[in-house]
């Protein structure tokens, strides 16, 4: 019957009578049939099955071959012997190669047919070692698809034990070297399929037995790490990643980037290969390991690695972007990269040029996906602006194509650039040693201490965070003869963009340090802010009186010295007439100083400029008592209870009328500088009208308000009995609002050159001291005034008072005793002229009429609680304020700032910052912008800037890893102890010890480190 069927399928008859043909051999396998004719038909079927010339041979193999095993099972068992197995899998059948699928498709087929039949086991036996053997031989993915297939129907024919688990990474090895040569759609699904069939038998093979995961993973491991370039990993590997468990994460990665075997190189190749498989369709969870990988490096400071893979892959991820079946997860992965990478804007540039190109395809491409692509595609554009806001000629195109987008908020931009640093990422299974020093929560930098330099920190601190001043310096054009304002602008620059926690100013120190600062000791913060301001002043004032000086001609002769003179002369002049410079435009005020001769009424007055005001503490002494001309301070050694049970009655410098207060107010203090004094008896004025020493009136107006105003807090007064310096420890409110009075004449004249008093103001505290002395009248020489002398000075010009508004930008705060000890620190928030007014409540101070104002500068009395209530207003928020601790920044809030001295009573505010307000202007409407879009507040960095900081922040990754290392190598020999860097929270907030400074220790102590 055999040789009939085979010449029959050969032969030259009509397919009809083939058919019919083939149907009575089918049928006649239900009858009895002898063992030669079952075992000739299996050998017909075989040959048709596997080398049929065409498919009807192949399908008539198949029915003969089912319809006779069905009914002579026992037949079919012996014809499928061990020894047949191996002959097809190891010489192959015919001119069929061993590897050829249709062998494992034809053996898939036979057992089939023996599912329930005994002799199946014998068969899965000889396939357990054959398959592991076929799996070391690498097939391709056709082949092991089939194999796949096989073993997910007959798990028996599985390699059982360690072999399953040689099995399994062979496997891994397998499919790391599928190819894809085809080009066809169709073909390249069918590969995919193919692929998807295999990683599936390995799912399914973990599930089955856990203990294979793990070495499995391993496997994968050492083939992506591989630098062996002659074999590149087949990215078909990321069809695994979808059946890794999740909460396998946390382990995986502890054990990748802890291992210490694991080289550098190999961990760059392993990432690449990892981003390389976001080209894999249907691939899930790709994004999540990469990103899980990426934090996992930065959380054991392993930042070359990341700067490299980064800067290498950057471009192929934002490919990704322009397929719509991988687009999501090449996004998330874009997205972490380029927030994370905050140290150069390199990267962010490199995909920059494609982006345009990319949204105008999202825009068109009619997918409904797209939209909401876009969306998040351009909150990530927005944040990367904000973070390099210098280069508005690469932005204005991506500007233009999106401005019709939301754009996320400023806070929000911040928060998504803080969690994604490198320095940011928290590393759970590091130990504490390996913990990062990056910056704080706050996202702001901290200043090192370098040796008792609280003073400059404070200082420093409290200037960077006068936000329009800060803004300015960093927009300078600068040459090389601004030196201290080029290394101002240099710091500035670090403080806004530095990775570091704390920044160690030494070159800006060595610059700004008054020569008669003795290095290594304490100094007065208010002493040092007047240095730097006219340092910084008179250095802006040389240079633009020598840009604008022509090139002096080479003279040798002997009149070359008197031509020196002249032009030194003339420079003074041009620089008068160059304009205000930055610190006068910033902080400088005029003071307008008259007396006015009671007798004669005649007035003298003089202007003078200034940087700062020194308020006096008020007399304690109540009103109705005549004032004896004693120095005019509070108790010296009294603490916040010094000045209970003291009752002071209404007069000038009072906020409420009628009332007891315990608590001196800053707004008291400036009323009291403010106010008119009475000069009599020794204090007589000379009247040079009259020729005789006359009583007369001095009165302090201020005629020129400045940006920002500068309170200085006289609390350090001399002991005349013991000799010493003292500091007044009585509290002084803080008022977040102030408003200063400005006299305006109605028929001004003009005003003499801007000349900084530094000069005339050395001896800060014994000038202080002076003013804290001065001669306040009294309520009954006020009347008498009042009634028989009316006019004074308020009658010599015809003048007007208006309220200028303030509202509070920083506080400098003095620890201690003693000027020469204690500690610095300050408290600072972002203000600016128009974003710090919350409301119209806050604008409360109104331009006063010409009769009847106060000298004092208050408010009316109906606006206090006002402006009690916007305070209120402002300071919900606790992450407003920050507290500037040299190296330590922290959230705080305005409360803290008002408490401290209740609650420190050695913590007294000495230097305050306020920021005049401006209302004709919207918020915000001082920021920079591109095409009417806000980028962002802070102006760009000029790229000598930017190139220093992003050599600095490399510099800074660098050392973070190589400490990591260094740290991670002693921790299994040596022990050590750390400290915290922090205070306990029933301490003061700071003091500065032997080791130069807050935050505790020295150099050598682990807090210390910063890097």
């Amino acid at each position: 019957m055999d040789k009939i069927l085979e010449a029959l399928v050969s032969s030259s008859h009509p397919l009809a009578v083939k058919k019919a043909i083939v149907k009575k051999v089918v049928e006649a396998a239900e009858k009895e049939v002898t063992e030669e004719q079952c075992q000739a038909l299996y050998a017909l079927a075989a040959r048709l099955i596997l080398v049929g010339e065409d498919a009807f041979q192949r399908q008539v193999g198949q029915q003969v071959q089912e319809a006779y095993a069905r009914y002579h099972r026992d037949e079919f068992a012996r014809f499928l012997t061990k020894e047949f197995v191996l002959s097809l899998l190891q010489q192959g059948y015919g001119p069929l190669e061993r590897r050829d699928p249709a062998i494992v498709d034809f053996l898939h087929g036979c057992l089939r047919l023996l599912i329930s039949c005994p002799a199946v086991l014998e068969v899965a036996a000889t396939l357990q070692t054959e398959v592991l053997r076929v799996a070391c031989e690498r097939p391709d993915a056709p082949l092991c698809a089939r194999l796949a297939a096989l073993l997910s129907d007959f798990p028996q024919c599985m390699p059982r034990d360690k072999t399953k688990v040689l099995f399994c990474q062979q496997l891994v090895r397998t499919i790391s070297s599928f190819q894809c040569p085809a080009s066809r759609d169709r073909e390249l699904r069918e590969y995919v399929s193919q692929v998807n069939r295999v990683s599936a038998l390995l799912q399914g093979v973990w599930k089955a037995d856990p203990a294979t995961l793990l070495p499995s993973l391993q496997e994968v491991f050492a083939v992506i790490s591989s630098t062996d370039s002659s074999s590149e990993p087949s990215i078909a590997l990321a069809s695994l990643v979808q059946h890794i468990p999740l909460q396998m994460i946390t382990v995986l990665i502890k054990s990748l980037t802890t291992d210490q075997n694991v080289r550098d190189a190999s961990m760059i190749q392993a990432l690449c290969r990892m981003i390389d498989w976001l080209s894999w369709p249907l691939a899930n969870h790709v994004d999540t390991w990469v990103i899980a990988l990426l934090k996992g490096l930065a959380a054991v400071q392993k930042f070359t690695i990341l700067i490299d893979v980064t800067l290498l892959k950057i471009e192929l991820v934002f490919n990704r972007l322009w397929y719509p079946i991988v687009r999501q997860g090449a996004l998330a992965v874009l997205s972490h990269m380029l927030l994370s990478f905050q140290h150069s804007p390199e990267a962010f540039h490199l995909v920059v040029p494609h982006m345009v190109l990319l949204v105008q395809s999202l825009r068109s491409d009619g997918l409904p996906t797209s939209h909401a692509f876009l969306l998040q595609f351009t909150e990530l554009i927005h944040c990367m602006m904000y973070q390099y806001s210098g280069f508005p000629d690469l932005y204005d195109n991506i500007l233009e194509s999106i401005k019709d987008l939301p754009k996320p908020s400023e806070e929000q931009i911040k928060l998504f650039l803080n969690q994604s640093a490198w320095t940011s990422q928290s590393n759970s299974f590091a130990s504490g040693l390996l913990r990062l020093t990056g910056k704080s929560e706050t996202g702001k930098t901290g200043l090192i201490n370098l040796g008792n330099t609280c003073y400059m920190n404070s200082v420093l601190q409290s200037l960077f965070m006068a936000t329009d001043f800060r803004r300015r310096v960093l927009s300078l054009q600068l040459n090389g003869g601004s030196a201290l304002m080029k290394k101002l602008q240099l710091l500035f620059a670090f403080l806004a963009h530095t990775q570091r926690a704390a920044y160690a100013p030494r070159h800006f120190f060595e610059a700004s340090r008054p020569p008669w600062f003795t290095t290594g000791s304490q100094q007065d913060c208010s002493e040092y802010l007047r240095f730097l301001l006219d340092r910084l002043h008179e250095e802006e004032k040389t240079v633009k009186a020598l840009q604008g000086k022509p090139s002096p001609a080479v003279s040798d002769g002997p009149s070359a010295a008197a031509d020196g003179c002249e032009d030194h002369t003339a420079a003074k002049v041009r620089a008068e007439e160059v304009g205000p410079t930055l610190v006068e435009s910033m902080f400088g005020g005029r003071l307008s100083t008259g007396i006015c001769c009671l007798q004669c009424h005649s007035v003298s007055e003089k202007e003078e400029p200034f940087t700062d005001l020194s308020l006096a503490f008020c007399p304690s002494a109540a009103a109705e008592e005549p004032f004896s001309g004693q120095a005019c301070h509070g108790p010296v050694n009294g603490g916040s209870e010094s000045s209970e049970g003291v009752s002071k009655e209404s007069s000038s410098s009072s906020l409420a009328p009628d009332s007891e207060r315990t608590t001196l107010s800053v707004t008291d203090m400036m009323k009291y500088l403010l106010a008119p004094e009475i000069l009599d008896g020794e204090n007589r004025y000379f009247c040079e009208c009259c020729g005789t020493l006359q009583r007369a009136e001095r009165a302090v107006r201020v005629v020129a308000a400045p940006e920002y105003l500068i309170l200085t807090l006289l609390r350090f007064s001399y002991d005349a009995a013991q000799h010493v310096r003292r500091k007044i420890l009585d509290n002084a409110h803080i008022p977040l609002h102030i408003s200063l009075p400005l006299h305006q004449q109605r028929s001004s004249s003009s005003s003499s050159s801007f000349r900084l008093p530094f000069q005339t103001q050395l001896d800060s505290h014994e000038n202080g001291e002076n003013l804290a002395k001065k001669l306040k009248p009294s309520r009954r020489e006020e009347e008498d005034e009042e009634g028989g002398q009316s006019g004074g000075l308020d009658r010599q010009k015809e003048q007007r008072e208006v309220e200028i508004p303030y509202v509070l930008s920083s506080v400098v705060m003095h620890s201690g005793m003693s000027s020469e000890s204690g500690h610095y620190y300050s408290y600072g928030r972002n203000v600016n002229a128009v974003d710090g007014v919350c409301s119209t409540a806050a604008n409360h101070c109104l331009p006063a009429g010409s009769k009847g104002v106060e000298p004092s500068g208050s408010c009316p009395p109906q606006s206090i609680s006002t402006a009690q209530e916007v305070e209120g207003c402002l300071d919900q928020s606790s992450r407003d304020w920050f507290l500037f601790n040299d190296s330590r920044v922290t959230f705080t809030n305005f409360q803290s700032v008002q408490n401290i001295t209740s609650r420190f009573p050695k913590d007294t505010a000495y230097v305050l910052i306020y920021r005049k307000q401006e209302t004709g202007r919207p918020p915000g409407a001082n920021g920079i912008s591109i095409n009417g879009l806000r980028l962002s507040g802070e102006p760009p960095l000029q790229k000598e800037l930017m190139d220093a900081i992003t050599k600095d922040n490399k510099l800074f990754l660098q050392e973070q890893e190589l400490n990591a290392r260094t740290r991670a190598l002693q921790a299994a020999t040596a022990s050590c102890s750390f400290r915290p860097n922090g205070y306990d929270d029933n301490e003061p907030p700071g003091s500065c010890g032997p080791s130069g400074g807050g935050g505790g220790g020295g150099f050598n102590t682990v807090s210390r480190l910063v890097f």
